[in-house]
């Protein structure tokens, strides 16, 4: 039973590890860009570096949706499906 709740623990940390992972990626490629940008044309403007990682992520996480909410849902039967397993 407990060797089941912890693999139920680990695997939810993988699942929202996963569904983050675009967003976060498409977060950190950007922002590595517009400083390398910054560093070479020495424009050093606040709004530069926020500006096109926000529109980065957002694009990422309309574009990823579909597979965010299959992946969603099938976890989420998974853990239902696992219920009766847990009740003694």
């Amino acid at each position: 039973m407990e060797a089941k709740l912890i693999a139920l623990g680990i695997e939810t940390f993988k699942v929202a590890i996963i569904l983050a992972l675009p967003g976060l990626l498409t977060g950190m490629l950007l922002g590595l860009a517009v400083s390398i940008f910054q560093a070479t044309t020495q424009i050093n403007e606040m709004t530069l570096s926020f500006i096109p990682k926000i529109l980065g992520v957002v694009v990422v996480i309309i574009l990823t949706m579909p597979w965010m909410i299959n992946t969603m849902v099938d976890f989420s039967l998974h853990v239902f499906n696992m219920i009766p397993t847990f009740v003694d």
